[in-house]
């Protein structure tokens, strides 16, 4: 995350907006572009749960919670293939926003890729994949989808 320089905001601060699973999503993206490996977020419940479910399915290669003082950061490192400079996580979508929540009951919840990707849920059980709320009859919130 680029330092920005405004009045009445420290020089060395953040920028952080409202929705913390879009700058999740969005700085693991922008760091697979340029071909960085490691991606620095504020670490919140929700972000440490989609780092976890990102990598127990394969999509990123470590995740781990740094503290500077009083502020939690989540510092999640890509996975590469192993000749190409690729990352194993392609693309990713924020589906659901502040503004505009989409929920899906179980039976409705999409397929990415033909199974291929996986949509990340909040439920009433917590942050799950796709399959797990399949496998629990449970919907919820459409977070973000991740191929």
């Amino acid at each position: 995350m680029p330092f920005i320089s405004r009045p009445g905001i420290p020089k060395n601060s953040f920028v952080v907006g409202n929705d913390t699973i879009a700058n999740l999503i969005t700085s693991i993206r922008n760091a697979d572009m340029v071909e960085k490996g490691t991606v620095r977020v504020t670490a919140t419940n929700i972000t440490k749960n989609i780092g976890r479910i990102l990598l127990r399915e394969g999509f990123i290669e470590d995740v781990r919670e740094h503290q500077e003082g009083q502020k939690s950061f989540l510092i999640s490192t890509s996975k590469y293939r192993r000749r190409k400079k690729r990352t194993y996580m392609t693309t990713s979508k924020r589906t659901s926003k502040p503004g505009l929540r989409i929920y899906s009951n179980y039976r409705e919840i999409p397929k990415v890729l033909g199974g291929m990707g996986i949509v990340i849920l909040s439920t009433s059980q917590g942050i799950l994949t796709d399959r797990e709320a399949r496998q629990k009859k449970i919907g919820g919130e459409i977070l973000c989808y991740v191929w």
